[in-house]
């Protein structure tokens, strides 16, 4: 009932799987202040796992963001036509040549990914030797399974024994704890299945502030001038992201 009466009056009733919800959704993050100001802070942290040397960078579902304003000549992609993107394609058959990538970069994506070990088999041939693959990615812990399971619609199934997802939508198929049993959870299976991949960074952050900018489907609760203001208490309080967190930024690198 809370959500939906603070939903935002532009996402009402619509689809989430159609192709203009992300187009519009783009439009939604751009608008909201204090949104906006996350998704720069989430750039930034991409931006600054970036490989220096050769090799393209491509940024998977880059429908619903502007990363492309941080990284130059950025391959944005997405799994169904969006206006502003330079290639629709599938993550998990990319048509990139072997060795081809510096990096491949997503915000919000990896936890919609159905068959995530194709993902990285695709990643392991595109990216060269020292490329990475960053995101910024929803976490557990016990906050963060608290309002994932009561405030947010997509799946939150921590317990999964699957990486893989039942069959659904690109964007209603989904299980937000993916990235955390895959890279937590499962961390020695991954290591195991993909030793090309060292994990490099992993960072559980953001425990408030996605929550209070209402992310794209319902009203932001705080004006865009308090953004500092939110973004020093985490940090004042970033040792108690263990158990606070709700996202995570995690960065691979190819061995």
């Amino acid at each position: 009932m809370l959500r939906t009466l603070l939903a935002h009056p532009l996402t009402k009733g619509l689809d989430i799987d159609d192709p203009r919800t992300t187009h519009l959704r783009a439009h939604i993050v751009q608008q909201k202040s204090f949104l906006r100001q996350i998704y720069e802070d989430w750039y930034r942290a991409i931006v600054a796992a970036l490989p220096s040397g050769q090799g393209a960078v491509l940024e998977v579902g880059a429908g619903g963001g502007f990363m492309s304003k941080f990284v130059p000549n950025l391959i944005t992609s997405e799994f169904f036509y969006c206006p502003h993107v330079r290639a629709v394609l599938d993550a998990t058959r990319l048509p990139f040549a072997a060795g081809s990538l510096g990096a491949i970069v997503m915000t919000n994506v990896f936890h919609h990914l159905a068959a995530p070990r194709m993902f990285f088999g695709e990643a392991t041939r595109c990216v060269r030797s020292g490329g990475v693959v960053a995101m910024i990615e929803p976490w557990v812990t016990p906050w963060s399974s608290f309002v994932y399971t009561r405030l947010h619609h997509e799946p939150f199934e921590a317990a999964s024994p699957s990486w893989e997802l039942p069959k659904g939508g690109p964007l209603s198929g989904a299980n937000d704890a993916l990235p955390w049993i895959i890279f937590s959870r499962d961390r020695l299976k991954f290591e195991r299945e993909f030793p090309q991949w060292r994990i490099e960074v992993l960072k559980p952050m953001m425990p408030f502030r996605y929550l209070l900018s209402g992310g794209v489907s319902v009203h932001s609760l705080v004006p865009g001038w308090s953004f500092a203001l939110w973004r020093g208490f985490e940090k004042f309080r970033s040792r108690w992201n263990q158990r606070l967190a709700m996202f995570a930024q995690i960065v691979l690198r190819r061995q």
